[in-house]
């Protein structure tokens, strides 16, 4: 189940605004429906994904339109110090 769980993360952090529904999930995994159910289960009670009201999961970090909330970055210049 670990193995799953890993690979499902992996597939929605790479494709942001991912969304599929369990049958999807089963066959890009290649697990039967029962483990289809406790791995989403799983991620959802991790609150990585969430379930839409239509049946699919989608990263729980994702707006209800799909996109992604905007991350805050610090992109002022650091100071390098030098090397006496």
């Amino acid at each position: 189940m670990r193995r799953t769980i890993e690979r499902l993360r992996a597939e929605f952090l790479e494709m942001p605004g991912l969304r599929l529904n369990a049958p999807q999930v089963q066959r890009l995994c290649g697990v039967d429906e029962a483990m289809c159910r406790t791995v989403l289960n799983a991620l959802v009670e991790m609150k990585f994904l969430r379930l839409n009201p239509d049946g699919t999961y989608d990263r729980l970090t994702n707006e209800p339109r799909g996109q992604l909330r905007s991350a805050q970055a610090d992109l002022r210049p650091r100071r390098i110090r030098e090397a006496s």
